[in-house]
């Protein structure tokens, strides 16, 4: 019997070794959110959850500043190293102002990648676009134009002076809005992805062009702060606000006839993208050079062009056609 019971404590001792071992063998990613508390990211979370779960041996660590700073942003950089995690995957704040801290980061022997709103080549290894840049500037100018056969004034509500992606994709815009002649950008202002001050903004823009007919918000904190502006205003039907949301928070802006149509990836692909792409380079399954192929599991696969960048899919429109089936996803 007492042969039996070593013979159990053995078997005991060797299961709980390797439950240990497994568990040392989680591959941590701390995916990196330009602020807590925004939605497109939650969704994004989601994704990097299912992606975890997908993998079997990944770790999430979701997190992010209070506030859209890159000075929040670099603290909680910063915290993620002292934890020796394996993976960073971050929404920068600022292109320039996190490189030091990320290429700290990489010293230490950390795969570092941004996605959705880059960081300078420096301080990652690769960048993953949501979408096609050229596309979603076309997108954005197209979805206000669109319900304006006649024309008008439009103006931008963007999120930060900084914020890269957003910078980029109104620069886009920029280039082909002489292919809408008839559509006439009167000003961009900056709401800093801070729902109140994005409202106020919005406000002044209706003040400040009495004829305005279109808001153009390329970020999911502006477009309902815009969208909420102009219900309060009285001018739904008057003044269009369109751009980048996430369905379940424009459902009753589209519903009310504030937003006729918007545009967006879907954050839940962004984020389970991201996190197979950070894991695959972090397990060396594929290397962040220009033309590398890596695998992103059920959204297929991305290549690196020169600047070690890639897109996920082309935005998607979301109007009172689709609305209520996606809303009740993200």
């Amino acid at each position: 019997m007492s042969i039996l019971r070593k013979a159990l404590a053995t078997a005991a001792m060797a299961s709980a070794l390797m439950a240990g071992a497994a568990q040392a063998e989680q591959l941590r990613i701390a995916l990196v959110a330009k602020a807590l508390g925004i939605g497109f990211f939650e969704a994004a979370n989601k994704g990097a959850q299912e992606a975890a779960a997908e993998l079997g041996d990944v770790e999430i660590i979701y997190t992010g500043p209070t506030d859209t700073t890159a000075e929040g942003q670099i603290e909680v950089i910063n915290s993620l190293i002292a934890q020796r995690v394996d993976a960073i995957a971050v929404s920068a704040n600022d292109t320039d102002a996190l490189v030091p801290t990320l290429k700290r980061a990489m010293d230490r022997g950390i795969t570092v990648i941004s996605w959705d709103s880059g960081v300078a080549p420096e301080g990652r290894q690769m960048h993953l676009n949501p979408s096609s840049a050229p596309l979603i500037g076309n997108m954005i100018i197209k979805l206000a134009a669109d319900e304006l056969p006649e024309g008008g004034d439009v103006a931008v509500l963007s999120a930060t002076t900084t914020s890269t992606n957003q910078n980029t994709w109104i620069a886009e815009m920029d280039k082909i809005k002489g292919d809408y002649p008839d559509i006439n950008v009167v000003a961009t202002v900056y709401g800093d992805d801070l729902a109140d001050k994005s409202y106020r903004e919005a406000q002044g823009l209706m003040q400040s062009h009495p004829d305005l007919k279109a808001i153009i918000a390329p970020t999911s904190v502006g477009i309902v702060a815009a969208a909420q502006a102009v219900t309060d205003a009285g001018k739904v039907g008057q003044v269009n606000v369109t751009g980048l949301g996430l369905p379940s928070e424009m459902a009753g802006h589209v519903k009310s006839g504030a937003s006729k149509s918007f545009a967006i990836w879907n954050p839940i692909d962004l984020g389970y993208s991201a996190t197979m792409i950070a894991y695959h380079l972090a397990k060396d399954h594929a290397t962040a050079e220009p033309g590398a192929t890596i695998p992103i599991g059920r959204m297929g696969e991305v290549v690196l062009d020169d600047n070690a960048e890639a897109a996920m899919a082309d935005p998607f429109v979301y109007d009172e056609t689709n609305i209520d089936e996606f809303s009740s996803v993200f």
